[in-house]
């Protein structure tokens, strides 16, 4: 009863500011993606277009039935790492660690429409070396009356916006001990005008493995977003047993063609009151030269200490739990995309962290000479201190020893199909 009284009085400010509004494993791309256009000033409806009963156009998209999709990965590559940067002067050419590696996968989803309420989704996968086979997402949405909309089983669920340290998305916040497995998520969306109010409830329990979590296992949150002509905003908290309370405040918007966001987090110690700590950014995107150069950059301060967030399973990387890095941070991001034959893509990310002096730099190259193929070259290096976040953060060996310059070749081939039947 103590919790669910917390988690009411977590959603009270949510709900009242609404009333009031009526490694490898990086994905460097996705912090480019093109915000959608805005409507434009005075546009007015059709008058010639027959209007559509949407009760008949809600029966046509919901009606029984389902999708099924099946998809397939294959991918080698090798990676000498060294345990010593080139330009040091005890560098040795012969003295590194190969990592060899390949992988096949393929998965099957089942997306069923039981109803014009009802729905799921099931995601099945497997893969070799070492067969395994896995449960992926599987969870189900229910439909209260166009109104109040239900989702809750296996699935990831992002909050926040910085593509580079993530300090926001409060959902992915994991104690140092304890469920740390993936999220099993119950949340009711309602929308209010364009945007709307989110409430959930979070586990990372191991339920796949037969645990069935207390009530302590459980995070409670909730977010309001304002989607504003003129800018995105968003107000979220985030609270679990044994866990600060945090809060968060973003806004986003466009000037002038470049992609401008803030953000900001409060952390509360509930066990020790006078612990108040928190984060706040700054960042932009901006595309050049007819979409060829896309360059973004964040500067990020983080007064938050012994934090700790859960970063899920990738292709190419297995899921881990990683501490936030504290202090001032630099990000800069490029890509930049020559020609369009081949969507060749030259690329360098790097994070910069000057009070602890190191840095984590990593320049590529991908291209995709045919269809579904696509061979990637990058050079991962940690530079600066050797106590430093990035050094102690990059790749290691059997041994676990750092391995702060390694050159990354990977060939990778992948596609999906699906079929529907209603």
């Amino acid at each position: 009863m103590k919790w669910f009284l917390i988690f009411l009085g977590l959603l009270v400010p949510v709900y009242l500011s609404a009333q009031e509004g009526d490694s490898l494993g990086w994905d460097i791309d996705t912090i480019f993606d093109e915000p959608s256009p805005a409507p434009s000033d005075g546009t007015k409806a059709n008058t010639t277009v027959p209007a559509v009963n949407a009760t008949t156009v809600k029966k046509v998209i919901k009606q029984q039935g389902y999708t099924f999709g099946v998809s397939y990965g294959f991918s080698t590559g090798f990676a000498p790492g060294w345990w010593i940067v080139p330009w040091d002067s005890e560098w040795n050419k012969e003295d590194y660690y190969l990592d060899r590696g390949i992988k096949l996968n393929g998965g099957f989803t089942i997306d069923a429409q039981i109803s014009e309420a009802f729905r799921v989704i099931s995601t099945f996968s497997f893969q070799i070396p070492g067969f395994s086979f896995s449960l992926g997402d599987f969870f189900f949405d229910y439909n209260f009356y166009d109104t109040v909309f239900f989702r809750g089983g296996k699935y990831n669920l992002s909050w926040g916006i910085s593509p580079n340290y993530g300090f926001t998305n409060l959902l992915s916040r994991v104690p140092k001990e304890g469920f740390s497995g993936d999220s099993y998520i119950y949340k009711i969306d309602v929308p209010i005008g364009i945007g709307g109010i989110q409430a959930l409830a979070l586990t990372r329990a191991d339920l796949n493995g037969g645990v069935i979590p207390k009530i302590e296992d459980f995070g409670f949150g909730g977010k309001y977003n304002l989607a504003l002509r003129w800018a995105d905003l968003d107000l979220g908290v985030y609270y679990k047993d044994n866990m600060p309370l945090r809060g968060f405040f973003s806004i986003k918007t466009t000037i002038m063609k470049t992609e401008v966001y803030n953000e900001w987090l409060g952390v509360i110690d509930l066990q020790n009151s006078s612990e108040v700590s928190g984060a706040v950014n700054l960042g932009f995107a901006r595309d050049f030269f007819g979409n060829k150069l896309s360059l973004a950059a964040e500067l990020f301060f983080n007064a938050e200490g012994n934090a700790y967030w859960y970063r899920p399973e990738t292709t190419l990387q297995k899921s881990d739990i990683s501490p936030f890095i504290e202090g001032f941070n630099i990000a800069i991001n490029m890509t930049y995309r020559p020609w369009e034959k081949g969507n060749p893509r030259f690329f360098i990310q790097a994070l910069y962290a000057p009070e602890q002096n190191t840095t984590k730099l990593i320049p590529g190259f991908r291209l995709t000479p045919w269809t579904n193929i696509e061979f990637s070259i990058a050079t991962p290096m940690a530079l600066g201190s050797k106590d430093g976040y990035y050094y102690m953060n990059s790749a290691t060996d059997n041994n676990g020893r750092h391995l702060p310059f390694s050159l990354v070749f990977l060939i990778s081939m992948g596609g999906s199909v699906q079929s529907g039947h209603n």
